[in-house]
């Protein structure tokens, strides 16, 4: 059997769904990085994936990817009651309906201020300047100080994490840079939260429903910051500082790899014009099934992986204890025994119609609360709902550029990052290309 590692970076997202067709179906056996492996597909792999009792995660994740995108020590690193309880914290944050509003609402702020600034540029490149968007709303939201959260440089090391994390070469180290840096310098503002060093000055104290009142710090008590640093875990030990800076890290990653979603949603409503009238009229029910639309259409993760925990049988394939274990995530999305037309962008495929918890997993499957799926998914809806909308709205012009999107680079984006030109600071919906 031979090692796929350099097929895998050659081919990105098509591997792995190519060699399942090729496989008539069945799970696809190979090896990566020297290790055997076998790729399950389907609804019913999501179930088996997702029971700790079959794949656990602790030692799965390769090295590069820890170092890059979750971090030593990550919840996503773990199983078992040190995993639920660290995995709680997350759930009692990201799945709070009212912090959800509170996060999109801080989102809407920003946006209407980020506006009026394109309005006075020549060009936008509206990649770059969604990350910065995120970037400040998700640190007003979780408590952070402007001194930090404003800084551009963050913005960029955050989308280096995620942008360096499936490769080798230049993006890869500026990934790990980028994470060294900033756990250094959350770190210290856990420190600073937990010893009172910290003054008011520049402490953003609103940060969401809920956050109670500004402790002595000038952080609300409430916040996600101080929730972040009081966290006990299953031991009742606080996190290390630099394992706290590390969750403090994995909410406001991944909210500002909405950044690609929203990229995306650009680039949808510019290819389907028809997409972003109804887009554009304010249709509550039509931005929820044009966010789930995005996620389903457009590539994100490829797939994940774990190791058997066990000696396992799938459908009466043997599955030796160790084996790597991958669910194929691009390749559900796209299978047409679960999706008609899969290679046609279809909001209307979700209007008055919730997926299934295990059909559409552009951000895995299984249970949020229990399990890895990733549990900020509520607020990448709620984000796409929220500015996408306020983006098919928005007028401005499309410069010649180049737009495909290279399904072997993962993530993958528009190559260009979407520019606009001549943006008016009015919302409506004339687009010139």
């Amino acid at each position: 059997m031979y090692d796929s590692t350099l097929a895998l970076l050659t081919e990105g997202y098509a591997w792995l769904p190519d060699r399942r067709r090729r496989n008539g179906r069945a799970p696809v056996r190979t090896r990566l990085l020297g290790k055997p492996a076998i790729a399950l597909h389907g609804k019913e792999a999501v179930g088996f994936f997702y029971d700790e009792a079959h794949v656990r995660r602790r030692s799965a994740l390769p090295e590069p990817v820890i170092d890059t995108l979750f971090g030593q020590g990550a919840v996503h690193t773990l199983d078992g009651e040190t995993h639920r309880v660290r995995k709680a914290l997350f759930v009692s944050l990201l799945k709070d309906h009212s912090r959800v509003a509170a996060l999109a609402h801080r989102a809407e702020e920003e946006w209407e201020r980020a506006r009026a600034d394109w309005a006075e540029r020549e060009r936008v490149v509206l990649f770059d300047a969604m990350s910065e968007l995120l970037t400040r709303a998700v640190c007003s939201w979780a408590g952070i100080p402007d001194s930090v959260g404003k800084d551009r440089g963050l913005a960029r090391d955050l989308v280096s994490m995620v942008d360096g994390f499936a490769t080798a070469g230049p993006r890869h180290w500026r990934a790990r840079r980028a994470r060294a840096r900033q756990e250094n310098r959350l770190g210290e503002l856990i420190t600073e939260c937990r010893t009172g060093v910290a003054t008011g000055a520049g402490m953003a104290t609103g940060a969401g429903a809920g956050a109670g009142a500004p402790g002595r710090t000038g952080v609300s008590d409430g916040s996600v910051l101080m929730r972040v640093a009081s966290h006990r875990d299953s031991d009742g030990t606080l996190l290390d500082p630099r394992t706290a800076a590390v969750e403090l890290l994995n909410v406001i990653r991944p909210t500002v790899a909405v950044t690609w979603f929203l990229t995306f949603a650009a680039h949808a409503t510019h290819r389907w014009p028809a997409v972003r009238e109804r887009l554009a009229s304010g249709d509550a029910g039509y931005a929820l099934a044009f966010a789930q639309e995005v996620r389903r259409f457009y590539p994100f993760a490829p797939f994940v992986g774990g190791l058997a925990a066990t000696d396992l049988r799938w459908r009466g394939e043997r599955i030796d204890a160790g084996t790597m274990v991958l669910l194929d995530i691009y390749g559900q999305n796209h299978d047409p025994e679960l999706w008609e037309n899969p290679y046609v962008f279809s909001p209307q495929r979700f209007v008055d119609r919730e997926p299934g918890r295990d059909e559409l997993i552009p951000q895995g499957g299984g249970d949020a609360g229990t399990g890895h799926r990733c549990p900020g998914e509520d607020i990448t809806l709620a984000l796409l709902a929220t500015l996408a909308p306020r983006l098919a709205g928005l007028a401005y012009d499309v410069p010649a550029q180049d737009l495909r999107i290279p399904l072997r680079r993962i993530p993958t984006r528009p190559r260009s990052g979407f520019v606009v030109s001549g943006v008016r600071s009015s919302s409506n919906s004339s687009v010139r290309t």
